[in-house]
């Protein structure tokens, strides 16, 4: 059970990215029926850590606090080629002896690598750096297009905000797509983006066209009605602009074609239904859309490598949310 939550800090603050695990998991939200988080933020010494600005950082515990955490989060880390502080070597590694999560957001890759961590294991960090981490750490297997990659207990991100997505899949493992979805409403972000960090590699911003358009609103009619056949060229009449361009315009907005992030959108529907409810694959296959239970059973297979009765027995969390 995710718990008890600690971030690292050591010789320089990146206030974005511990941000990001302070407001993933240090603010009471309480009120809305969600749990709250044993939190806190650790160093290796009680002097103030510098930051940008001329900010600095007073950590109240020392590396002790995370000995028997549930999850240590790394929010940054230097990409110099030196050897981390001991201390927190050896506290990483029991983290992953014991069995707890270990993230790193951004360029706390490279303390992980460092410290041994990443050999033989699936990882991202931040596109700018991902050249530098794979020549410096050739026994990692790097994926530099995903905004975040899970390997066993270990989960890495790419730069900045991708840290409140993989934040929030964890979430999602432990504790439940409402509970996720709950802190991503709260915090006004999307419960889960489609779409890797390829999108932000040295591309020139675009000239907005002519016919641009706003899709949040039919992306969110379309959420509220998975259930519902779509076609392009319904979807265009509603968005009263022609096939072309609302292809084109989903691209934009979302990464992936139509088909695809319809798709995408049913899978994630029919994993929280797994996981929250008791409800038939048949009648699950109906409300999000899929039809039939063999096109759900394909898609899910395509997307989540797993049966959707296995992940149901993996995931189910009726037990953990019931009131």
């Amino acid at each position: 059970m995710l718990r008890d939550v600690v971030a690292v800090v050591d010789g320089h603050v990146h206030p974005f990215e511990l941000g990001v695990a302070c407001e993933v998991f240090g603010i009471d939200r309480s009120d809305d029926g969600l749990p709250c988080f044993d939190f806190a933020v650790c160093a290796t010494g009680r002097t103030p850590l510098p930051g940008p600005g001329g900010m600095s950082l007073n950590a109240s515990y020392g590396l002790d606090r995370a000995a028997n955490a549930d999850l240590v989060v790394i929010p940054a880390w230097h990409t110099r080629d030196e050897a981390p502080p001991g201390p927190v070597v050896d506290l990483l590694r029991a983290t992953v002896a014991r069995g707890a999560w270990l993230l790193s957001v951004c360029s706390g890759a490279f303390l992980l690598a460092a410290a041994g961590l990443l050999d033989d294991r699936r990882a991202t960090c931040h596109w700018h750096d991902a050249g530098l981490l794979a020549s410096r750490f050739p026994h990692l297997a790097l994926e530099p297009d995903r905004l975040y990659v899970e390997d066993g207990l270990i989960v890495t991100s790419a730069g900045t905000a991708a840290g409140i997505d993989a934040c929030l899949h964890i979430v999602r493992r432990e504790l439940g797509a409402r509970v996720a979805n709950g802190i991503a409403r709260r915090m006004v972000v999307p419960p889960h983006r489609d779409g890797g960090q390829a999108q932000y590699v040295e591309t020139p911003v675009p000239r907005r066209p002519a016919d641009d358009t706003d899709l949040a609103p039919l992306l969110a009619e379309i959420q509220a009605n998975l259930h519902r056949p779509f076609t392009i060229a319904g979807l265009a009449a509603s968005a009263h602009i022609s096939p072309r361009t609302v292809a084109r315009h989903f691209v934009a907005a979302t990464g992936s074609t139509p088909h695809q992030w319809l798709t995408r959108q049913r899978v994630l529907l029919a994993q929280q239904l797994l996981e929250e409810d008791d409800l038939t694959i048949d009648e699950i296959a109906r409300r999000t859309g899929f039809g039939t239970a063999n096109l759900l059973r394909h898609h899910f297979q395509q997307q989540v490598a797993t049966t959707p009765t296995g992940y149901r027995r993996t995931f189910s969390h009726q037990d953990r949310t019931a009131p």
